[in-house]
């Protein structure tokens, strides 16, 4: 054995990528998969999200913002919160800052990407936490969040009290993470879930599955600016090998319209009635797949969106 190897077995450690091992994990509710809508920036258009979702007859489990609760008012998030309560669907908001929105060099260098997403100073940590209690006297149990420190800080703040005990973290996509071992570091921090690069292949989320049950959030169909890929024909492995999962349907060629407002309101409705039609497209492929029993029940507990729980029929992961 190599030593590669010996490392990897002393770490619990998937060998290779080369396997599709079927998934044994569950939501509280024994479902294998949601539906989220992603980029919902503001309650218009959560308000037209609902909507299509009704008329398409869609289920829908939770949506997310991309903008920032800090450019969001009081009553836009309290508004966006009683929807969320309303509709029984989880309401996750981006902490707001973020290099990528302020005057950093290295944001804007080539190699630069890795940080956009990332607190720079811990004056944007404070305002980070700031989001975070803001959001959550306003009804929000869900933040979206892309920096390392504030996932591992969070734990520690819960157990002082400090961190609202069912206010859960949302790992972004743009936190770059892409092999199981650093997957499973974020899912001991105690994340909700965690939102796996747009390019990584089922064999690859696999070994992920293999070593931690934290869900996994995956793009069914990614935003240009992630890839772009449309990946629908693999719903079905997305279904059986990785379970817990959030799929969510972005929209290929549509632009950035981050961060939002209302210059962008009109379009941005647009955008997530079209989302909702994509996730109708996939809930027809799975229906015709034999596979609807595996969602989990549209209308959850508020409680079990809030603090996911999950079980595995072999009693271990």
């Amino acid at each position: 054995m190599r030593q590669s190897e010996r490392a990897l077995v002393a770490l619990n450690m998937p060998l290779d990528d080369d396997k599709r091992e079927p998934s044994a994990v569950r939501f509280q509710d024994g479902g294998s998969f949601r539906f989220e809508i992603p980029s919902v920036e503001g309650p218009r258009v959560l308000e037209a999200v609902l909507d299509e979702a009704k008329n398409l007859d869609v289920p829908l489990h939770r949506v997310s913002e991309g903008s920032g609760i800090q450019l969001l008012t009081d009553s836009e998030i309290g508004e966006m919160a009683a929807m969320g309560r309303q509709h029984a669907v989880e309401v996750s908001l981006f902490v707001g800052p973020r290099a990528g929105f302020e005057p950093s060099a290295m944001q804007a260098a080539p190699n630069g990407g890795v940080v956009r997403p990332r607190l720079r100073g811990i004056d944007a940590v404070r305002a980070a936490l700031d989001d975070v209690f803001r959001a959550y006297e306003l009804g929000i149990r869900s933040v979206l969040v892309a920096d390392e420190g504030l996932i591992a800080a969070h734990q520690q703040l819960k157990q002082q009290g400090i961190w609202p005990e069912d206010m859960r973290i949302k790992v972004s996509v743009m936190m770059g993470a892409a092999n199981p071992l650093s997957i499973k570091l974020l899912s001991d921090f105690g994340v909700a879930t965690y939102n796996c690069p747009t390019d990584l292949t089922v064999e690859q989320m696999s070994t992920i599955r293999q070593v931690t049950g934290v869900p996994l959030d995956i793009y069914v169909e990614s935003p240009d600016d992630v890839g772009g890929f449309v990946r629908y024909r693999e719903i079905e492995d997305f279904i059986r090998y990785l379970a817990p999962v959030y799929l969510k349907f972005g929209v290929r060629n549509a632009p950035n319209i981050y961060p939002s407002g209302k210059h962008w309101e009109a379009q941005a409705v647009q955008l997530g009635r079209e989302r909702v039609h994509r996730a109708r497209v996939a809930w027809e492929q799975i229906r015709r797949l034999g596979l609807e029993e595996l969602m989990s029940p549209p209308g959850c507990p508020v409680a079990d969106l809030a603090v996911p729980i999950l079980h595995d029929a072999k009693g271990q992961i």
